[in-house]
């Protein structure tokens, strides 16, 4: 199937203050598969040249931040690379999931408090997330990517799909963030020892319950990774803010490479 990828060339300024105060240029980009279309927000180094070479960071949003509009995806954590791009010269992509749809094949009970959630072993991906796959493939075709820093993060359904697409592409990410998120524990095997993780979660999270990061944690141990894990103990759903001012977390981070 023939795939596109578009790119419009933007001056992002709604109003989310990030914009405003940082005056910086994002990308619009539309990834065209047949019928379907994912839309992404890119941010690019100061004076990017297709002539080098960048780190690349996949940032996956939560369920409150799907939709049509391109903008939504931004909220939560686009401030943190915005700040520190000169600092860590990257590109960073924000892909944005359909309303209806989810980046990890999860059952979903939410009838209860924490969700009821559960993760097959064997399934498709999404259609969301087979589009980000499909737009990372032909990304990474470029030379301006570098090959051994590739990074994944997300938060809350964004967090289940780290633990997903890590497991759907076990030798891609050099390191990945997953912030109050969960998966399969079973699959953690395929890329325990390929990936550098560091775990987020708060201890009051009665969205998605602490106990799935734990088991991720443990899983990874048990065959050979070696996470970092920060559960806090007085934040709730939204430990995504505790995780971002980290001080070391992008250090961390773009210190990964792989081999």
């Amino acid at each position: 199937m023939k795939t596109k990828i578009i790119l419009t060339m933007v001056f992002f300024c709604s109003a989310f203050s990030i914009y405003a105060q940082h005056q910086q240029e994002f990308v619009k980009e539309y990834l065209v598969e047949g019928t379907d279309t994912l839309k992404l927000r890119v941010l690019y180094p100061k004076d990017f040249k297709k002539t080098e070479s960048y780190p690349l960071v996949v940032f996956l949003h939560g369920a409150g931040e799907r939709g049509n509009d391109n903008k939504k995806q931004l909220t939560h954590g686009s401030k943190l690379f915005v700040d520190s791009i000169q600092k860590y010269p990257a590109i960073v992509i924000f892909p944005q999931c359909k309303e209806e749809d989810y980046w990890a094949n999860a059952t979903v009970d939410r009838t209860t408090q924490p969700l009821t959630l559960s993760f097959p072993t064997e399934s498709k991906p999404t259609k969301s997330m087979h589009l980000v796959m499909r737009y990372l493939d032909e990304l990474v075709k470029n030379s301006y990517i570098k090959k051994e820093q590739i990074y994944l993060g997300g938060l809350s359904m964004g967090g289940m799909g780290t633990f997903e697409l890590l497991s759907r592409k076990p030798n891609f990410f050099a390191a990945a963030i997953a912030i109050c998120g969960g998966g399969n524990p079973e699959l953690a095997e395929k890329y325990a020892k390929n990936t550098a993780m560091w775990i987020f979660h708060g201890a009051e999270d009665n969205v998605v319950n602490p106990q799935l990061s734990v088991k991720m944690v443990s899983a990874l141990l048990k065959y050979g990774g070696k996470p970092n894990f920060n559960i806090y103990s007085k934040a709730n759903h939204n430990s995504w803010d505790s995780a971002f001012a980290e001080p070391e977390l992008l250090s961390w981070l773009f210190s990964n490479k792989k081999e």
